[in-house]
Parts: structure tokens; sequence; C-alpha cells
């Protein structure tokens, strides 16, 4: 089985994962600018009145001459899986980790008091604590917060997506979010 291939925009900036079909297409459309990681796959066609039967290697990471960008108009997807990914399915406030089944999605501040649901103000809870804490903020519930909600990047978003990342793909992506936090840190 091929697992997901890894989609960089020409300035190789991560864009997402697609399946191999999509990246045959890609090749056959003369889509791909380059490509990057070690793995290879090699796919088989169909046949031809000669009998011969086409074949395409891809890469486990291309880059696309693409314009849409998936996650372009900011901050990526939250889902409770990848919520329950970045927290490593800590309950954030008793600190036990959980099977997902037993998790919820918490808002720090509640919904029904104007706190949206993005990354800032969710975090992974227990059924018991996210009960206990109810309507109201960790302060008022005599709750303390064990870590501060924040959105991953675009990098650190695809390894949260994926549960079947090749080595390559995952360096690739550590590299880019290494280097996306050296920039960070860097700016006044």
């Amino acid at each position: 089985m091929i697992p997901s291939i890894l989609k960089l925009d020409a300035a190789g900036l991560p864009v997402g994962w697609i399946r191999w079909q999509s990246a045959v297409t890609l090749y056959a459309r003369k889509r791909v600018c380059w490509e990057a990681g070690a793995e290879r796959f090699r796919i088989s066609g169909g046949y031809n009145a000669l009998g011969e039967r086409s074949t395409v290697e891809i890469g486990s990471i291309i880059a696309v001459a693409d314009r849409a960008r998936k996650f372009a108009a900011g901050a990526p997807l939250l889902t409770n899986r990848t919520l329950f990914q970045r927290d490593r399915n800590l309950c954030l406030y008793c600190g036990v980790q959980f099977a997902s089944s037993s998790l919820t999605r918490d808002h720090v501040i509640p919904a029904s008091r104007g706190g949206g649901t993005v990354w800032e103000n969710c975090v992974t809870a227990c059924e018991r604590c996210n009960h206990k804490k109810a309507d109201r903020t960790p302060e008022e519930a005599g709750m303390k917060l064990l870590a501060v909600p924040y959105t991953p990047n675009l990098a650190e978003y695809l390894i949260l997506s994926n549960r079947r990342i090749l080595a390559d793909q995952m360096e690739f992506l550590l590299s880019f979010s290494a280097q996306k936090l050296m920039t960070d840190l860097q700016k006044p």
C-alpha cells in the first residue's frame, strides 16, 4: 500500500497530503516541478497495443506548480482528532492520558460566554474534568490549565493529520517547522 504523498507548492511550502493517484495525475500533466525525499514508488498502468506496460515513478514529496493553497486563508482546520493529537491525548486539566474515545474538546473561555472555537481557546479534557469545569473559566472552576493552547503551524498540522508518515516526509516537515520557528523568533 502506497502512503499519502506530501504535496508542496513550487516554493517548497507544505500544502497538504494527496493520494498516490492524484500524484500520478500531476506527473502525467507535467505539473511536478521538483521532488524531495528518498522514497520513490513505481506505479504500473495498462498495456499498449504492442503489449508494453506503462509505468511511472513518483516521489514521496513533490512540489507542484499550483496556485491553490489549501491553508492560505489562515489557521489549519480544528478537529477533535488533531486537537487530541496536538495535546498528546492528555487532559490539560488533570494531566492523565486517555484514549481518544474518552476525551472531549473544552473551550477555555466557554462558547456560551463568547469563547471561540479556535485553536487558542480549545484544549483536550477528559469527560470528568470537562463536566467539573462546566460553563466556567478554569480560574472560576479552581482548575489549573497545564499548557497554553496554540495554533500549530502548517508543518505541525500535517504531522498531526496523517497517521502514516514516511521517514523522509517527517524529516522534511520537522526541518520546515524548525526553520519557521527560527524565523518567528528572529522577528522583532
